[in-house]
């Protein structure tokens, strides 16, 4: 049987950010939603505005299928995974098995296209960090999100997220932080008014 689809279709079962209360409940499936989206939108902005040769439709497809192995696994807390490399290396070992049972699940006609995307980051080192930038900002924006709501509990993780997303380095992310990102700290009211 090739179950894939219906492993992938699993993926809104898992809910993120287990170790926080949450406002408003986030799950794996709408993650990767939200990366392809932010994906696309940071290749496009680096495209059109910072003139380089990178294809937004390419990370899309990575972007869907990054955090495919959690349907396995769950999706592991940043505190818990990166709290020492020993851990987040056994993390990485059982990320790799989680996407070999996943791709083993794939039609074989069709594993060829499967292979490169699961459990895989880009070829192409821009492709990747802008990859990384979008799943960094996700996070960052579900923080501005709960924050806004008056959740206090997002705070150290809004200023932790910023930080990690400037240590990229990336215009392409300054640009999206400065044009883009306020309207997340509006209310919907607020989003009408202008």
């Amino acid at each position: 049987m090739n179950h894939y689809l219906a492993y992938l279709y699993r993926l809104q079962h898992i809910e993120r950010w287990s170790l926080m209360r949450n406002t408003n409940s986030d799950n794996v499936a709408e993650h990767s939603f939200h990366v392809a989206l932010l994906a696309h939108s940071l290749c496009t902005i680096s495209r059109e505005i910072f003139g380089r040769d990178v294809n937004p439709d390419e990370i899309v497809a990575y972007a869907l299928f990054h955090d495919a192995t959690e349907v396995f696994t769950g999706d592991i807390p940043t505190p818990v995974k990166h709290h020492n490399p020993r851990i987040l290396g056994n993390f990485r070992e059982i990320e790799d098995l989680a996407a070999e049972r996943l791709l083993a699940t794939v039609p074989p006609a069709l594993r060829h296209v499967y292979s490169p995307l699961i459990g895989r980051k880009p070829a192409n080192p821009e492709l990747a960090k802008l990859l990384k930038a979008a799943d960094l900002l996700d996070a960052y924006l579900k923080c501005i999100s709960e924050t806004s709501a008056g959740n206090r509990e997002f705070a150290t993780a809004r200023r932790q997220s910023e930080e990690r997303l400037r240590k990229l380095d990336l215009p392409e992310v300054e640009w999206f932080l400065m044009n883009l990102a306020p309207s997340f700290e509006r209310t919907i009211d607020e989003l009408t008014e202008d």
